[in-house]
């Protein structure tokens, strides 16, 4: 009893410091932002730079309120944003089982696994004329390209997290007449969480990838579209405006993810 004030106060001591460096890790972040946008305005204003070629942020802000006044642009964010999240989930949801059925089966999983690496090496987009054929244009070409992008990283990410588990605790498990499905829930699958939300994040990344690529092709609206269309008539300021607003969904959908990284980290 007599440890537990010093053990208190050592503890308050500790949650402050923390607390300090989270503060001081945003300031740093918010002031690598600001010193880049305001030296992006300082370069195109002064005629540093064109632009008509690199925009700058204040053309930036104009052209989305003027996409917002013309009622089109939440359609595009909308649009984006449901299909990056639908392939999002499938693939990871998929990948994952695909891990854990190679797991199971070592014989398959030996079979499997030169494929698995000779596919993720395979440029998705030489598929994009292939898929269009086979799910139509629009979103589900959008969606199908995502997910290709992202589920064979998701299964070779998670099966790599379960075949470096600890062979000595799954032998004492063994020892324990646990079976396979109860290492697999008790042992394999907790121990690999961490690496599974580092998978989540490599997901926020390529599932946009995916979702701009797959709008690249057939999609009449998102941002990919947005992109896409403002190359074509010479309107970079609508590109810069779309890539800062897939930028901002990026940075929603990874700031959902780092809270869990917090809490299972190992």
């Amino acid at each position: 009893m007599k440890n537990t004030p010093s053990y208190s106060k050592a503890r308050a001591q500790y949650l402050k410091s923390q607390k300090k460096d989270l503060s001081l890790i945003w300031v740093g972040r918010i002031t690598i932002l600001v010193a880049f946008l305001g030296l992006w305005e300082l370069l195109s204003y002064t005629g540093a730079i064109d632009p008509f070629f690199f925009s700058s942020p204040s053309r930036v802000a104009t052209t989305i309120v003027t996409l917002a006044q013309e009622g089109n642009l939440w359609i595009h964010i909308w649009t984006s944003l449901y299909e990056t999240i639908i392939g999002f989930i499938i693939a990871t949801a998929l990948g994952f089982l695909l891990a854990v059925a190679l797991w199971c089966s070592e014989k398959l999983r030996k079979s499997i696994e030169p494929y698995l690496i000779i596919l993720n090496s395979l440029p998705k987009i030489a598929l994009g004329p292939m898929i269009i054929l086979w799910v139509g244009s629009g979103s589900g070409a959008t969606i199908v390209m995502c997910v290709l992008i992202c589920i064979i990283i998701t299964t070779i990410s998670m099966l790599n997290a379960f075949i470096s588990c600890d062979n000595d605790k799954i032998l004492l498990m063994k020892s324990m007449h646990a079976n396979k499905w109860q290492i697999l829930t008790k042992l394999i699958i907790p121990n690999a969480i961490p690496d599974f939300i580092s998978a989540l994040k490599i997901n926020v990344g390529m599932s946009w990838v995916g979702t701009i690529m797959g709008e690249y092709l057939s999609s009449k609206a998102g941002l990919g579209y947005l992109i896409n269309y403002g190359s074509q008539i010479l309107k970079l300021d609508i590109v810069m405006a779309s890539i800062f607003l897939l930028c901002i969904l990026a940075t929603g959908m990874y700031l959902l993810v780092t809270p869990l990284e917090r809490k299972y980290k190992k």
